[in-house]
């Protein structure tokens, strides 16, 4: 019998991060200072783990090989495991970065394509999306070197609820002061293009990869928005909207106010990630409880299940 697994995560001490996952998102056993929360990983860098049932302590990886259609489901073409959801408390800015797509992307390298929703956001908050006019190879090289690559970025003003999703290639920061979910390919592939020469405990820089980001990089300027809602269906207790759709992943927002009732059809897992509020899922008249910051993989081959509780989820799915 398939049940909902509760995932214990993992978790990135980056010199940005801040306290707020540990003191607000229920995080108890993170460090002080945490910068993501790995919610959802099966990935060389990171796994997630089962804390509940049979499969207490196995990973993603070993629930795949213990039984994949099962589990993955059989929307899982690849081999390894679709995709990657964190929190992220950016206290600090976040290093000027690029992301390779599949096709750029180079020998152990692996394409990222990224969704990122807004959890909270501080006054004057903002993020950084692409060009604000064409750059030649040179000029970009040259700005990474002298530190005035934010001059041609777009600066974007954040609020909570915020959708946005972030082509391979296209230049990004995120700012201090966001908190924010992000679904994306199953890749920890990350070029530095800038990092404000700022130093770690030790005193030492974080490595640059100026010219790999340069082969990655789309130079050209874009209009940088937030993705709309492609839609929202309101039902007797909660509404689901879908925030982004594309060939790697979906993602949804469920504002719950009573019972909803959903089902894994075999062809695709869930995941659900407690972004506000409490509440419970139940399967076969069992009830797993949540709150805000905590995580459940819903095997492809659960069936139906119902969520109680007041709050916002995010649900994505390959």
């Amino acid at each position: 019998m398939y049940e909902p697994l509760k995932l214990r995560p993992c978790y990135k001490e980056y010199l940005w991060g801040g306290e707020r996952l540990k003191r607000e998102f229920n995080k108890a056993d993170a460090p002080a200072v945490t910068a993501e929360s790995w919610e959802l990983a099966c990935h060389p860098d990171g796994m997630s783990e089962v804390e509940n049932g049979p499969y207490a302590g196995r990973t993603l990886a070993q629930l795949g090989e213990l039984d994949r259609p099962g589990f993955w489901g059989s929307a899982c073409k690849s081999a390894d495991f679709p995709i990657l959801v964190k929190l992220i408390d950016a206290h600090r800015d976040l290093s000027v970065q690029v992301h390779p797509s599949d096709g750029t992307a180079k020998g152990g390298e692996r394409g990222k394509a990224e969704m990122w929703y807004i959890v909270d956001a501080e006054p004057q908050a903002c993020l950084y999306l692409g060009f604000s006019q064409k750059l030649t190879r040179e000029e970009f090289l040259r700005r990474a070197e002298d530190g005035t690559i934010l001059e041609v970025l777009n600066r974007v003003p954040v609020s909570r609820g915020d959708v946005f999703y972030i082509l391979p290639g296209t230049v990004h920061a995120v700012g201090a002061g966001l908190l924010m979910a992000e679904v994306q390919q199953n890749s920890n592939t990350t070029f530095r293009v800038y990092d404000y020469g700022r130093r770690d405990q030790n005193g030492a820089t974080r490595p640059l990869h100026i010219e790999r980001a340069a082969e990655a990089a789309d130079l050209r300027p874009i209009v940088p928005e937030e993705c709309r809602a492609n839609s929202t269906v309101t039902f007797p207790g909660f509404t689901m909207t879908e925030m982004f759709s594309c060939e790697y992943f979906r993602a949804y927002r469920l504002d719950v106010s009573g019972r909803v009732r959903l089902r894994c059809d075999g062809r695709n897992f869930q995941h659900l990630l407690c972004v506000e509020g409490e509440g419970a899922i139940k399967v076969n008249a069992r009830s797993y409880p949540f709150q805000r910051g905590e995580s459940y993989f819903l095997p492809a081959a659960l069936g139906e299940y119902i969520i109680e509780g007041q709050g916002r989820l995010l649900l994505s799915r390959v």
